[in-house]
């Protein structure tokens, strides 16, 4: 019998693992230990009074609901603006299939400011909505909202995008010869199969919405259990030198965080068997 091959196929494995293992300890999980090291040097109680102060569970709810909202915003805008730069050529599509990815570019410090000049109730934005329908943007929920939006598209273009290039139009044709609609086409054909890369772009912005600091903290206001965001009160600490009080809260958001991304995960593989099963 011919003798089975077991050498890994990828040349210099054990070294490349072990680099890969030693740059994410070095610049991923050696700075988020180091939360836990300074979380340490509280009681329990210390801790838990730390995390759940009326101020600070108010930040924990302005930053969860807007990330929510811009990333359902997201989800839906995403899906649309990936539709269209995969499904149509129109002149001037490079150009915006780049300007998509400048809030990956751009400092989220100018994004702040400029977002806020625009919707200030004298800027050309908010001028508009405040004299005409009497909304205020800048420094409300909704401000920070919008700001999130800006910062959080990118996430669900680009994971939605590479999926809807790869749905072989021939499915398409095949519902539309057996009488299905372009509803039912998009809904029965398309819409499974883009489903995890959409959850994936949801949660992504989700998560980076969470913890945005530079974005909205001009356009905030930052008004104590109005619109002060839980990375905010992360930075007050901080000035005031109270160190173990900042890394609490950061370690919540690192929870946060982590939670997310697990649930991430978990419905990306559920939904992923379940378009399998309908196959």
């Amino acid at each position: 019998m011919r003798s089975v091959n077991n050498k890994s196929i990828i040349p210099g494995f054990g070294l490349s693992l072990g680099l890969t293992i030693t740059i994410l300890s070095l610049v991923v999980l050696l700075p988020l230990c180091s939360l836990a090291a300074f979380t340490i040097k509280l009681t329990p109680s210390e801790f838990l009074y730390t995390i759940t102060r009326p101020r600070v569970l108010s930040g924990y709810r302005v930053s969860i609901l807007t990330a929510l909202a811009a990333a359902s915003v997201n989800a839906v805008m995403g899906l649309i603006m990936a539709w269209v730069l995969v499904r149509y050529d129109f002149p001037g599509k490079k150009i915006i299939d780049g300007i998509i990815e400048l809030p990956f570019a751009l400092p989220t410090a100018v994004a702040g400011i400029s977002l806020t000049h625009l919707t200030t109730t004298n800027g050309w934005v908010g001028k508009i909505f405040y004299q005409n329908l009497g909304i205020r943007i800048a420094y409300t929920r909704l401000g920070i909202t919008i700001a999130l939006i800006f910062i959080g598209i990118p996430f669900v273009v680009r994971s939605v995008q590479p999926v809807l290039e790869k749905i072989d139009l021939q499915y398409e044709e095949a519902a539309m010869i057996l009488g299905a609609d372009r509803r039912t086409t998009f809904l029965r054909v398309i819409f499974p199969e883009i489903l995890p890369s959409l959850i994936s772009g949801f949660t992504l912005a989700f998560a980076r919405s969470i913890g945005e600091y530079g974005s909205v903290v001009f356009i905030a206001g930052n008004t104590p259990y109005e619109t002060e965001i839980a990375p905010l009160l992360i930075m007050s600490e901080l000035q005031e030198f109270d160190y173990t009080a900042a890394t609490s809260i950061a370690l919540v958001m690192l929870a946060m965080a982590f939670v997310i991304l697990s649930v991430n995960a978990i419905l990306q593989s559920l939904v992923s068997r379940r378009v399998s099963g309908l196959a």
